[in-house]
């Protein structure tokens, strides 16, 4: 192989013919192309040219004895047979990980996959979840992804809900072109960022993944596990809507979630369902917090998330408009509505202030504006005080 200049972000050092097999197995079924060299002058040589370094443990000692410069990104490959040395060499050249094969396999094969999209990305994943059916968790978290695109933080909502109403439909994009949860039935391991982007419809640069009226209504965990991991490598800001059920599957979004949102209308009936549910929601959860939704006459905000034993995200006024907008498929939000002041709020509360830079173009990005949503851009950040934790 020619190793004059760099050829893949993907770079290959080692001598060893049963290591190189193995490692190029993985790479095609990554679709990865690697560039290979064999020896140490070449591997100090574009030791800084690709994003990811995988060192043969028969380079690994001695590159350890000419300190390479620091560099992100490095993995030693070895077998179950290596000793402590190998653990000693990758430390000396600073790798971040070190790969036995064949039981790593899949280890190697994910940084090989996140080299394939890119520098990785730590994407913001609010997880949202009624209290007690027809809490208002589903407007929540569409207003939440929709704040969040128009502010300028690549989005992606996913509604994990089979049973649900189908979050397009309230967006506008039952009829538009894309894959829906059934075309991706069938997904594990790792699911390229890019290709699920792609692939899903989008609305002024919102992408959405929903459910279609087949009669599909069971996901694998493996899979809700493997495309938000996907929308998470791809984003800055995914949201997700989950239903108020208890199996492997759900469980794989709050688990991968930043944050959950339990959304809880201020009246005893619901404060007690919700009561119920936060129990389990603790041992899955990472970050629960309570958003006490309105009602008349109602309880106090502080009292329920009190009850709860839980921080209170925010407070989520009625807003009469959005049901009858949601049931025409426009999902409109005036710039200082109750909903868009809830959303601003819980965005403040777990975004930066500034997007990641954005990812170089890609053919998923809408050529121009699209028009079905309403939303005007969001008001700037709320500056009240953030609740302690």
């Amino acid at each position: 192989m020619d190793t004059n200049s760099p050829s893949s972000s993907v770079l290959m050092a080692t001598t060893n013919d049963d290591l190189l097999d193995d490692f190029l197995r993985l790479a095609a079924a990554a679709s990865v192309t690697p560039q290979v060299v064999a020896d140490l002058v070449d591997l100090r040589r574009f030791w800084h040219t690709g994003s990811l370094v995988v060192v043969g443990r028969d380079l690994a000692e001695r590159l350890a004895r000419v300190q390479p410069a620091h560099r992100p990104n490095v993995v030693v490959v070895g077998s179950a047979a290596d000793g402590d040395d190998l653990y000693r060499s990758a430390f000396d050249i600073g790798a971040d990980v070190v790969c036995r094969l064949p039981a790593d396999e899949p280890l190697l094969a994910g940084k090989l996959a996140d080299a394939l999209d890119g520098s990785p990305r730590t994407a913001v994943t609010l997880a949202f979840v009624g209290g007690c059916g027809g809490a208002g968790s589903t407007t929540l978290a569409a207003a939440v992804a929709v704040v969040g695109n128009r502010r300028g933080f690549r989005t992606t909502l996913i509604d994990g809900d089979p049973l649900g109403g189908g979050i397009e439909l309230a967006l506008g994009l039952e009829r538009d072109p894309g894959d829906r949860w059934p075309k991706l039935l069938n997904a594990s391991g790792r699911v390229g960022a890019a290709a699920l982007r792609s692939a899903l419809p989008s609305v002024d640069g919102l992408a959405v993944l929903s459910w279609d009226q087949s009669d599909v209504t069971v996901l694998p965990p493996d899979t809700m596990s493997s495309v938000i991991g996907a929308a998470q490598r791809s984003a800055d800001l995914v949201v997700l809507d989950l239903p108020r059920r208890a199996d492997p599957t759900v469980e794989e979004g709050f688990i991968r979630a930043t944050a959950t949102l339990l959304v809880v209308p201020c009246d005893v009936r619901s404060v007690a369902a919700a009561k119920r549910l936060s129990g389990p929601l603790r041992s899955v959860a990472g970050d629960l917090r309570v958003v006490a939704r309105e009602s008349r006459p109602g309880l106090a905000a502080d009292d329920i998330a009190a009850h709860l034993s839980l921080p209170l995200a925010t407070k989520l006024a009625i807003d009469p408009q959005i049901p009858t907008a949601m049931d025409q498929g426009r999902f409109a939000l005036r710039r200082r509505s109750p909903l868009t002041r809830a959303a601003t709020n819980i965005l403040t509360l777990f975004t930066p202030t500034t997007p990641q830079p954005p990812h170089p173009a890609h053919p998923s990005d809408p050529a121009a504006p699209r028009t079905h949503l309403t939303a005007t851009p969001a008001q700037p950040p709320d500056r009240t005080p953030r609740p302690r934790t």
